[in-house]
């Protein structure tokens, strides 16, 4: 078949420069007629594609109809794309013939590689190596295959071609997205581009959602993810494409057995789950909870245009699931619209009297077409409403054709989106696909209509954010940082106590006047030093929580000190007598009772890097799980949102009488930690516990002060 000679002009060739999509000749190396074979299935699934197609396998000259080669480099004249399906032991060599024969896109359909042990794992660097010498653009190993509506390309052993559309969909599945397709075909839903991501060897999700915002032919981006191989890049790259072009994920996997080993507050409090949500959300990328949601969202964001305002009307001839849509906004981030007097004042006027003409809209059962959309139409028109929702049941009075058709004249001439809860069964196909030829989404649920509507408001949000980079601090002292981070090559603990806070003080974290003493003597100096009652604390890497054990004493005048140094110690080696005990930690007194004990730390997330945690500290941490997470480094915007994010931030704005907390400083601190974390991959984890939130004062206290801190480093990342 003849290629399409435009294929490579224009748009899409900006979308689709190397022809992964649009290709005008594709080749199938393992192509074979045997019935159940892959192979052959691909080649039948090529049956509608545009462009040339030829198949690969040594001794044919024909397969099903096809010219057939001995190798890529026999094929006459360029191939755009090779779709693999040898054995995972040749794939290799076949991508090394692609590389000399100059294809520059390879689909390896073949399973055996990194999820297959040892041997698979050696073969997939083997594909990388190969990519990066020839500059291919290599999906895969072991995947599905790729499909493009725009070309009519099926490269892909799915039973079925997807119907034509402007969604893009990314998969971590292969099963999934056959699933999806037979769903989608059912339901009418098309797609631009289809990918199935297998292994993600060389591409992946980062590479498509970038290759996807460049397409004019693409108005949103799906994706189910297993797993993000870069997640700083993928933050990185979906804050620039979610300007203009809605991402939306499914994430499986939600638990994490890396948070049960973890030994730190914020390990325990994190796991993968929480890296996810704080990286999807700092990206922009939607996050949609289950495989309803996925498609709802995507159906909303497909076809309306952007709410200017959260503030939504429901008009409905249906008490009952007014409310429930009415319930709906109040658990979603939108709220009910207050309707201008003017409006209620038309609405009065045109509905009957015992209609409701405030939010929501009720018109009452009798209504017909005409009365239904007059008050759409006066609705729609209130500057005070962003969108509306309009939820209709059926009756002998109602007819949901001219409903249907109505609502979207209404909605083309007010320009502002609306979704419909048009409710029943067989009667409302017909009306439902009149509203989707026109963009305007249709779910039997009001909740759902109103999550979409939610999912629209987010992204219009999503596209207007002002992403700021995140601070430096010319203040900060890195060698003398990785000085302290240095002394666990000099013990045999990876862990780092109160006795490394001058990491903290390295990076402008402000902590108590102090030191730790080895000795009852050099306790004593220490107390005198610093004059008054004292703060001590046992220094063990072994012992987590001291002040369960008796391994912390507040207020111990000076004359207390050599003998409270020993008992600080007895108590250690009686609790747990392998226990490395390093000294004791002697500290200036602070009053917690004039402040807020917050928690900030870090654990290292394998696919994000360090994620920050905030929130509710002291001895509560784990009880109460009051937290945020972000990924470091974080703006000066993110961390004061992470301040909000907490249930206990009234606490720090000041509850109850009491003075608020310096925030300025609250959030440097955490701007601070970002940067350090950041700047060492060698800390695993951190906790920074409590780290006291105290007003702002004229006499040069700190507003926030780090008074315990603990962290686990590897000493082969220093």
């Amino acid at each position: 078949m003849q290629a399409d000679t435009n294929a490579d002009t224009g748009a899409e060739a900006d979308a689709d420069a190397d022809g992964l999509f649009v290709p005008e000749r594709v080749a199938v190396v393992g192509a074979t007629d045997r019935e159940g074979s892959v192979g052959r299935a691909i080649l039948t699934n090529l049956a509608e594609f545009d462009g040339d197609v030829v198949a690969v396998n040594p001794g044919r000259e024909r397969v099903l109809d096809y010219p057939c080669y001995d190798g890529l480099g026999d094929v006459p004249g360029p191939v755009d794309l090779a779709v693999v399906v040898v054995p995972p032991s040749a794939v290799a060599d076949v991508v090394r013939d692609a590389g000399e024969a100059g294809v520059p896109n390879v689909v390896v359909v073949t399973a055996g590689f990194g999820e297959a042990g040892s041997e698979g794992a050696n073969r997939e660097r083997d594909l990388v190596a190969l990519a990066e010498e020839y500059d291919i653009t290599l999906v895969g190993p072991n995947c599905l295959g790729v499909m493009s509506t725009r070309s009519g390309l099926n490269a892909s052993f799915g039973p079925q071609m997807a119907l034509p559309g402007s969604v893009a969909f990314m998969s971590q599945s292969g099963a999934f997205i056959t699933a999806v397709l037979d769903w989608a075909r059912d339901q009418g839903f098309g797609f631009s581009d289809v990918v199935s991501l297998g292994n993600k060897a060389v591409e992946d999700e980062t590479d498509f959602m970038r290759r996807w915002a460049r397409s004019e032919e693409t108005n949103v981006v799906l994706a189910y993810l297993e797993s993000i191989v870069d997640g700083r890049a993928f933050i990185d790259t979906a804050r620039e494409v979610t300007t203009d072009t809605p991402v939306v994920a499914v994430k499986s996997g939600r638990t994490s057995a890396g948070a049960q080993a973890a030994s730190s507050h914020t390990g325990a409090l994190a796991g993968s789950e929480a890296a996810y949500e704080a990286g999807l959300e700092q990206a922009g990328v939607l996050r949609a909870e289950n495989v309803e949601e996925f498609f709802d969202f995507a159906r909303a964001l497909d076809g309306l245009p952007l709410p200017e305002t959260d503030a939504v009307a429901v008009v409905t001839n249906a008490g009952g699931p007014g409310v429930m849509a009415t319930d709906a906004v109040g658990d979603s981030g939108l709220e009910m619209a207050s309707l201008a007097d003017a409006t209620r004042s038309a609405l009065a006027d045109a509905l009957p009297a015992n209609a409701n003409v405030h939010n929501p809209v009720d018109v009452i059962g009798d209504a017909d077409v005409a009365r239904f959309c007059d008050a759409l139409d006066t609705t729609l028109a209130d500057p005070g409403v962003g969108a509306v929702v309009v939820v209709a049941a059926p009756t002998a009075v109602l007819d949901y054709d001219g409903l249907a058709e109505a609502v979207v004249d209404v909605q083309r001439e007010h320009g502002k989106p609306v979704v419909a809860s048009l409710m029943g069964g067989e009667r409302v196909d017909a009306p439902a696909d009149v509203l989707a030829d026109a963009g305007v989404p249709n779910y039997f649920d009001p909740a759902r209509a109103v999550d979409s509507l939610d999912a629209l408001a987010s992204y219009a949000a999503i596209s207007e954010r002002d992403y700021a980079a995140p601070r430096g601090f010319a203040d900060v002292d890195r060698e003398r940082a990785r000085a302290v981070l240095e002394r666990v090559t000099e013990r045999e603990s990876n862990q780092l106590g109160v006795e490394a806070m001058d990491l903290l003080d390295a990076y402008g974290i402000p902590t108590p006047a102090g030191g730790v003493a080895d000795s009852p003597d050099e306790a004593d100096s220490l107390a005198a030093d610093l004059g008054g009652d004292v703060v001590m604390k046992v220094v063990s890497p072994d012992i987590t929580h001291k002040s369960d054990i008796g391994g912390v004493e507040v207020g111990v005048p000076r004359e207390e000190v050599r003998d409270t140094y020993e008992t600080l110690v007895t108590r250690a080696r009686n609790y747990q007598p392998d226990a490395r005990v390093l000294g004791v930690q002697v500290q200036e007194r602070v009053d917690t009772d004039a402040g807020v004990e917050t928690i900030l730390g870090m654990t290292r997330d394998p696919q994000f890097g360090p994620l920050l945690m905030f929130g509710l500290g002291g001895i509560f941490v784990e009880v109460l799980e009051d937290t945020t997470f972000r990924v470091a480094p974080v703006s000066t915007d993110e961390a004061a949102a992470m301040l909000d994010d907490v249930d206990a931030a009234p606490l720090l704005r000041g509850a109850r009488g009491r003075a608020p907390v310096d925030r300025e400083a609250l959030r440097e601190c955490v701007e601070r930690l970002g940067r350090l974390v950041d700047d060492f991959p060698a800390i695993l984890e951190l906790d920074v516990n409590p780290l006291l939130a105290r007003p702002a004062s004229d006499d040069g206290d700190a507003g926030a002060l780090a008074l315990d801190l603990r962290l686990t480093v590897d000493p082969e990342k220093l």
